[in-house]
């Protein structure tokens, strides 16, 4: 996985901080009334599938909120074939739960999911990115970017479902880096996570311009098992899903 090649970010070091979480208040307090039945659409980080989510889908889910996988498989693939996935997903869950949906991704998850908030913002209440370098995505560590090009030659080779080199400096990426350096639309929050500890995204380009930046201290890795951002983004998402309660829908507190 390419969140495993640096030390102190693998899969088991995050991990390691999953008691420290469950111990928190943040997790114990639950309100199953909180989330008013807002959708919640989850994009992984790069190498990753939804499965990486699944803490913070749970605390969602205990808290009234309606979470949902992006179903992009492994986040290994060409940049605009995952966007038009997710926006299809984001419509999918938007006609579900009758609302707009937040989106809330990791790393790559969290750009790949602004790039589907530009393009499709009736569908979208708001956005939440946790370590993701939305001002340059190929401004991550070294060796993630190689592992990112080693795909695209792979690809070359024959084999699906990979990143291309298109994807990496061809007309694919241009487009996309065109719109990812675009505002987000007017009346969309957007609350950006980022941790000076971060060792794969430089917490400079994690820093959206249209968002709240908010700092945390965690590996990247471990952002979504971290007490701090789930304390730092419950009050968000309760406003956010009080905002978009559909007239009449509203539930007793």
């Amino acid at each position: 996985m390419a969140s495993d090649v640096l030390a102190g970010e693998s899969v088991v070091d995050a991990l390691m901080s999953v008691p420290r979480l469950l111990r928190h208040p943040v997790w114990r307090a639950e309100d199953p009334t909180r989330g008013q039945g807002q959708g919640v659409l989850l994009v992984p980080g790069f190498g990753f599938g939804d499965r990486s989510l699944q803490v913070a889908a749970t605390w969602l889910a205990a808290r009234g909120y309606r979470p949902a996988g992006a179903r992009i498989g492994v986040n290994i693939g060409c940049t605009s074939k995952l966007v038009d996935r997710i926006i299809r997903r984001l419509a999918a869950h938007a006609e579900t739960t009758g609302r707009p949906v937040i989106l809330l991704g990791q790393s790559r998850g969290g750009w790949l999911a602004r790039l589907a908030a530009i393009e499709r913002p009736d569908l979208v209440r708001a956005l939440v990115t946790l370590g993701s370098p939305v001002l340059d995505p190929l401004g991550a560590h070294p060796k993630v970017v190689r592992v990112a090009r080693f795909l695209a030659r792979l690809s070359t080779l024959g084999l699906p479902g990979l990143l291309t080199g298109d994807c990496l400096s061809g007309s694919c990426y241009e487009t996309n880096m065109k719109s990812l350096a675009k505002p987000l639309p007017p009346g969309m929050p957007a609350v950006a996570f980022y941790s000076r500890g971060d060792r794969i995204a430089p917490w400079r380009l994690c820093q959206d311009p249209s968002a709240e930046c908010v700092e945390i201290h965690s590996s990247h890795t471990g952002m979504g098992f971290d007490p701090e951002f789930y304390a730092a983004v419950e009050p968000k998402l309760a406003e956010w899903a009080l905002d978009s309660v559909p007239q009449g829908l509203l539930k007793a507190s």
